[in-house]
């Protein structure tokens, strides 16, 4: 019997069969997208098609998952992968991914009451977020994980003073860059070509990770004694 090792290499479409379960958003022009960017190098037959053995498929299954679970663009993945090669980081990276754009769907959804209950926000500086633009709610007045955590970092920013009215000047900061990254990365977000988009979604988060990066050390630099 064969062990995993041994298994004879599979076409693309397997591949992405395989995979399906595991990973809605995978496709076949997704796997070769991701060879492009010499994350994959699969075996080619004289024909030229592509052959993936076990070990390709499970580079590929890391891969996803660095996407999915961790938010990593493709630059970094490369490094990880490149550097360890395995599917395992230190608590480093997953530090840093909250930085990262990442663009993900909240499962999880929240009314009103159950958001200031779970944050013990009371209605007045609420109702001053929302006013601001800060929180946000969707077309049915629900509310997602991010807008919890957004009103959790509200609140410890709270214990120093800071309230609401400070919290917006520096949310104008945030949409004068998040405006200027729009102009940069807009031809490929709004790409009918979805490896195009996928490559703008890959800026956008490398983008938003160095400018968090800067505005860290920049204030580091200029508030201190």
């Amino acid at each position: 019997m064969a062990t995993r090792s041994e298994e004879k290499p599979l076409t693309i479409g397997a591949v992405c069969k395989e995979l399906k379960s595991e990973f809605n958003d995978v496709s076949i022009s997704k796997i070769r997208y991701l060879e492009e960017q010499k994350l994959l190098n699969p075996l080619r037959t004289q024909g030229g098609y592509r052959l993936y053995r076990r070990e390709d498929i499970e580079r590929l299954r890391t891969i996803l998952q660095l996407q999915r679970d961790e938010f990593l663009p493709l630059k970094v993945i490369r490094q990880e992968i490149e550097g360890s090669g395995t599917v395992a980081r230190s608590r480093e990276r997953k530090a840093r991914r909250s930085m990262r754009s990442e663009v993900a769907v909240d499962a999880r959804r929240v009314d009103r009451s159950e958001l200031l209950r779970e944050t013990g926000l009371d209605d007045v500086a609420f109702a001053e977020l929302q006013s601001y633009g800060i929180v946000t709610s969707d077309e049915d007045g629900l509310y997602g994980e991010s807008e919890v955590e957004i009103v959790k970092i509200c609140l410890r920013m709270a214990e120093f003073g800071l309230g609401p009215r400070h919290v917006r000047q520096l949310y104008t900061g945030v949409q004068r860059v998040a405006g200027l990254l729009d102009q940069v990365l807009a031809p490929a977000l709004r790409s009918r070509n979805a490896e195009r988009r996928e490559q703008g979604l890959d800026e956008l988060a490398q983008l938003a990770g160095l400018s968090a990066e800067l505005t860290e050390r920049l204030l580091v630099r200029d508030v201190k004694t």
